[in-house]
């Protein structure tokens, strides 16, 4: 079953335990709002797409104030529930609601008759709260398991892949599309310093980027690629460290605007040689998981690096 069914049921329970007309639940969503979870209701009237703000309402009280709430004659005057219509706020007469620990959001209760819950309703209605607390650290747990099994998979295929790709140009390819996959970035590219260290041009990419093509050549001092070539630190998107205002590959190129990104530098020698890229044109969750998976990746193909370029001096060396 999943959280949302889970939710669902309970919230059935609970609203037949009290004989209550909906029972509603608010988890913490983007930024400071919390949205409407899950619910259950006699009626036909809760706006499924209500978000609140802390301080809003009845509900923004509690999570303001971090406290639960009892009104048995409830006076739309003097405050709102903000999660039904119009229509359907005008009929209830009584309102109980308990919040979830750590913030994670709020468990609320109404009825259309006055004076409907009492003082030990509501100790009963907080035993509920740490119940759907329980359910969701178990649902969030076993999506972290399934997350990390599902990057050891991908894992295990990019170590696979110098041994079945031993050329260097078939390698990359099949790495970044690998890469793109495993992480739900659209795209997945590399870009490589020159031999000289004045700039950095584009090695390969899983697919085409409008406005860019292989091998084309940039500036060391142009855009989030130089400033990651110059200062050798990982960029993730949304990171307070993350430099602002810079593009990608500099004002003059346009991309498009890429909502997500990360950069990766390749250290060789104590020296940025490259970096590793995953962009998105829109939002992308990036969890710590997929943080050390893609760390994983980058050491990996920095070692590729490493051994291509004692190959090469080598190989100079013994040529001379």
């Amino acid at each position: 079953m999943h959280q949302n069914q889970s939710l669902d049921t309970i919230l059935g329970i609970i609203c037949s335990v009290f004989d209550a007309y909906s029972s509603v639940l608010f988890l913490k969503s983007s930024g400071s709002r919390y949205a409407l979870a899950s619910y259950f209701s006699l009626g036909d009237n809760i706006s499924q797409d209500t978000r609140i703000k802390p301080g809003t309402g009845l509900v923004g009280w509690i999570i303001r104030n971090n406290k639960p709430l009892l009104i048995n004659k409830f006076d739309r005057n003097a405050g709102c529930l903000g999660y039904y219509d119009a229509k359907g706020e005008s009929k209830i007469k009584a309102f109980m609601g308990c919040p979830l620990s750590r913030g994670l959001g709020v468990l609320c209760l109404d009825s259309k008759k006055t004076y409907s819950f009492s003082e030990r309703d509501q100790k009963i209605l907080h035993q509920f709260a740490r119940l759907i607390e329980s359910i969701i650290g178990d649902f969030c747990r076993l999506d972290l398991d399934v997350r990390k099994q599902n990057y050891y998979h991908f894992l295990s295929i990019v170590y696979g892949l110098r041994e079945k790709y031993p050329r260097w140009k078939s390698f990359l390819e099949r790495l970044l599309k690998v890469l793109s996959r495993a992480s739900d970035f659209e795209y997945a590219f590399l870009v490589v310093r020159d031999e000289f260290g004045k700039g950095f041009f584009l090695e390969g990419w899983n697919k085409e980027i409008v406005g860019l093509n292989l091998g084309q050549k940039f500036s060391i001092d142009t855009g989030l690629m130089g400033w990651v070539f110059k200062n050798g630190l990982a960029i993730f998107s949304g990171d307070q460290n993350t430099p602002k205002g810079l593009s990608l590959f500099g004002k003059d190129v346009n991309t498009g605007q890429f909502k997500s990104i990360i950069c990766l530098p390749l250290i060789v020698h104590k020296k940025t040689r490259g970096v590793l890229v995953l962009g998105d044109l829109h939002v992308v969750a990036i969890n710590d998981e997929l943080k050390i998976f893609v760390q994983m990746v980058a050491e990996y193909l920095a070692l590729f690096l490493e051994n291509l370029y004692l190959k090469n001096k080598l190989r100079n060396h013994t040529n001379n």
